[in-house]
Formats: C-alpha cells, structure tokens, sequence
C-alpha cells in the first residue's frame, strides 16, 4: 500500500510540473496562430455579389469600380464547397510582382504561358493573386480554401458568377488593382449593392499599417464614406447581421 501511495504522489508531482508547460505551448501555438498582417483600414476592397463589381476606397474615398465575377455556387465557406464567403477578410498575401498581363499561374507559380483574354479551352488564375484571409467566423477557412482576387482569361463572363470560390476580375484591371492595394488592406464581400462613397484622386500604394482597432486619422475629413471608418468590431457585427439577413432570404425563397 504504501508503494501505491508512493508512485501515485509521484504521478500528481510529474502532472503538476508537465501543466505550466502545457500552458506556456498553448501560448506559443495561439501566439503564432494570430501572427498574421495587421488590418489596414485606410485601405479597404468592397465587393458586391448583387453587382457583381468591386470597389476600391483609400482614405474613405472612392477611387476606382471594376466589373467582377463570384462563385456559380453562391455563397458561404463550408469545407468542400466552391462557394464565396461572406463579410469582413483583410488582404494576407501578394502573389504575381511584375508578371505579364495574362500570364498563367499553377500552385500560385508562373508557369511561363501567357493567354490573351478570352483564349479558348482555357479557364486558369491569370495575371495576379491576392490572396484573402478571413477575420469572422462566418469566411474562417477563406485563407485555407484559397479564395483570391485574381486574374482570368474567362473575360467574357466578367459582371456575372461565374468562379469557382474566388473574385475573379479582367487581367489588366487585376494588376492595376494590385499595385493599388498593400498587404493587410480590409476586403468586405456584402450580398448588397455597393454603398456610395464620394470619388476622390487615385493615390500611389501605400504600406503604413495600423492596428485591427483603429481608426483612419483623418476621419473627420471622410464625407459619404462611413463604411471604411468602423472599427473592426463593428465591422464584424455587420457582417454577422449581413449573413443572418442572407440566411433568411434564402430561407423566405424556399418557403416561396
């Protein structure tokens, strides 16, 4: 008995040592799981699945729309699914630095062929990739399913869903659209039409940064352009609102 005893007072020891380590790797793997780009709300993508455009706003102000295609699928970001999300991502990764317009991409490498618009039998990501990553819960996996804006030869179903998960844009609007929008740059794909936002001059990249938490500086300068000065909590709450008002939508079309 008193060897039982013993061994399972060494056992309690052992367990009391191993669980400040468990602790301190749990840290470590929530630490890095969060490293990611930090959200740059100065710079900030909409997209439209109504009208199937995106617009690009810098500083709350509008400064170009291009014509884009959604998935054929519809919407949402379930396992298995070529579906587009929904809500608030940011901007993760920058694929495709002074490639041509029209070059092919496979695995996100260039694989040397170049396709002008419309090439027949050919449906490949072109020209450039930004590549997504979620900021809720309702677009988590987006960064995992590979969802990117990006270029296509399919230019001739631009403006209507027609991707397999992504945004797809014409090539030679893709890569101005890249050279516009730094890493971290908020993306917000709304099933609602565009909101208005006053046009102001096209600006040059930027790469200044600020936390998910804060505010554009100048935001007492932003006119018609509440959308790009919420914080990222009320972003999120708006997107979860966005996504109940889907839900239900879709939900009214089948009981009709």
């Amino acid at each position: 008995m008193q060897f039982l005893r013993d061994k399972f007072k060494l056992s309690s020891m052992k367990l009391r040592m191993l669980r400040p380590l468990a602790v301190i790797f749990g840290f470590i793997s929530i630490t890095s799981a969060f490293a990611v780009t930090p959200v740059d709300t100065s710079n900030q993508i909409i997209v439209s699945v109504r009208d199937q455009k995106l617009m690009l706003v810098q500083n709350g102000g509008k400064v170009a729309t291009y014509p884009v295609s959604t998935s054929m699928f519809g919407l949402g970001d379930s396992w298995g699914r070529m579906t587009t999300p929904l809500g608030y991502l940011a901007v993760e990764k920058k694929i495709g630095d002074n490639a041509p317009t029209g070059a092919v991409f496979h695995n996100r490498r260039l694989t040397g062929e170049v396709l002008q618009p419309n090439a027949p039998g050919r449906d490949p990501i072109t020209t450039r990739i930004i590549w997504l990553r979620g900021l809720e819960a309702q677009n988590a996996h987006a960064f995992k399913r590979c969802i990117y804006i990006h270029g296509t030869p399919q230019e001739k179903n631009i403006g209507r869903p027609a991707s397999y998960g992504c945004i797809r844009m014409k090539s030679s609007d893709v890569a101005e659209l890249y050279d516009h929008v730094p890493l971290g740059a908020l993306v917000q794909i709304t099933p609602d039409r565009l909101p208005k936002v006053q046009k102001t001059p096209r600006s040059q990249p930027t790469n200044t940064f600020v936390n998910a938490s804060a505010r554009p500086q100048n935001q007492e300068q932003q006119t018609g352009a509440s959308e790009a000065t919420l914080s990222v909590d009320q972003m999120r709450s708006g997107g979860a609102l966005a996504a109940q008002r889907q839900k239900a939508k879709l939900a009214l079309n089948k009981g009709l």
